[in-house]
């Protein structure tokens, strides 16, 4: 196991080098500066700010010296943003991205998997009719729908939680923006549950194991439910990224100092080093759950190690 760790290790590092020069070569060389939405500035003032924050350098420069000071942890000064650095913006926002994508992944595993269970067994039944058709709404419906009726009626019509707003230490703030995060994903866990254990179990082993008298729960939870999981694994590893990494909408529906409006702001505002800093985040965010999910995926099923 730890000797597909490290596979799996060796390959992330150079993704992650990948990402990093291809997302720098693309900011630099798209239209316009960081400079241009300022009043018209003197061309020596401009000259000076090139020179201040090393603009005119050529880009292979420009690129070595950013992975020289990226190395020591410096993701550079915010040129939107220019009391704070792109280090103090990330930390003031991203705590609250990952717990907020974090217990909307927690709240989707802890109803789409049982969901999904509940409809394969009940196969053709009621409940497996109910489960399919919630579960194509939840897909369908896209979260900046879902949040405002959300918040419609259990902010506005019931009164039983805040619509809009964050204050530290509140957790019901995050109620309504966690569940309508939750309710898509929870979807796909619910649906590929359901396929995956009714393919388990018309496996070979699984009658073998009924045949031997063992009852449908034992068969269930001894037999069946391991391998069910692994097309649900595969699937948490980008899941969990894409919740943490896209709430730029639902932060904004609900007024949630986040990430996602600095990574907003910084590319309307051509905000070289916090759109640099805010992609390395990500990506180093989803490739550390790809990895977890490839961990997991290789001790539920010993022949992915191979």
């Amino acid at each position: 196991m730890l000797s597909y760790a490290l596979r799996r290790i060796a390959v992330a590092v150079p993704t992650l080098l990948i990402i990093i020069t291809l997302s720098f070569g693309i900011v630099r060389l798209a239209p316009g500066g960081p400079f241009d939405q300022e009043q018209t500035l003197n061309p020596a003032v401009r000259a000076n700010l090139d020179r201040l924050y090393g603009f005119d350098r050529p880009l292979l420069v420009q690129y070595s010296r950013y992975l020289a000071a990226l190395a020591h942890g410096d993701f550079g000064p915010s040129l939107s943003e220019r009391d704070f650095s792109v280090t103090e913006l990330i930390s003031q926002g991203l705590p609250l991205s990952v717990t907020l994508g974090l217990a909307a992944i927690f709240l989707a595993i802890l109803v789409g998997i049982p969901t999904g269970v509940l409809a394969a067994l009940a196969r053709g039944r009621s409940p497996d009719y109910l489960v399919s058709a919630l579960a194509a709404l939840g897909i369908a419906l896209p979260t900046f729908v879902t949040g405002p009726a959300l918040a419609l009626f259990f902010g506005l019509y019931l009164g039983w939680l805040p619509v809009a707003g964050w204050q530290q230490g509140a957790p019901r703030y995050l109620v309504l923006p966690v569940v309508t995060l939750a309710i898509p994903v929870a979807a796909y866990l619910a649906r590929l549950m359901r396929a995956s254990l009714l393919e388990v179990l018309r496996a070979p082993y699984v009658r073998s194991a009924r045949a031997r008298g063992l009852g449908e729960l034992r068969v269930l939870w001894r037999h069946a439910l391991r391998p069910a999981l692994l097309p649900v694994v595969s699937y948490l590893g980008p899941a969990v990224a894409f919740v943490v990494t896209g709430s730029l909408v639902i932060e904004t529906v609900f007024g949630l100092p986040g990430t996602g409006r600095y990574l907003v702001q910084g590319a309307i505002n051509r905000d070289y080093p916090l759109v640099m800093g805010m992609i390395i985040v990500y990506a180093a965010f989803t490739l550390t759950l790809n990895l977890a999910a490839d961990l997991l995926y290789g001790w539920l099923d010993p022949r992915a190690r191979r």
